[in-house]
């Protein structure tokens, strides 16, 4: 199947899913959109980057790295449960 129907398909399918205003966004403009979605929820959930990485963990964390919030807590609390272990 060529990737322009997929593109055609995809275009269909959020016409009918998204509001006026989501298919004017960029949210879910492209298939592969849904990947960086899903690096992004899996990160932010805590799996670990080599888990997560398609690629290389060098490219995934200097992509993905901006998305990745709200973490420090559960690190420092990891941190002081290794230590004190």
């Amino acid at each position: 199947m060529a990737s322009t129907a997929y593109t055609e398909v995809w275009q269909d399918a959020r016409l009918l899913a998204f509001t006026p205003a989501q298919v004017a966004s960029p949210l879910a403009k492209r298939p592969y959109d849904l990947r960086h979605a899903a690096v992004s929820l899996w990160l932010n959930a805590g799996v670990s980057a080599p888990n997560v990485a398609g690629h290389s963990v060098d490219v995934l964390l200097r992509v993905y790295a901006k998305c990745i919030d709200g973490q420090q807590e559960i690190a420092n609390k990891r941190t002081g449960d290794a230590l004190a272990a």
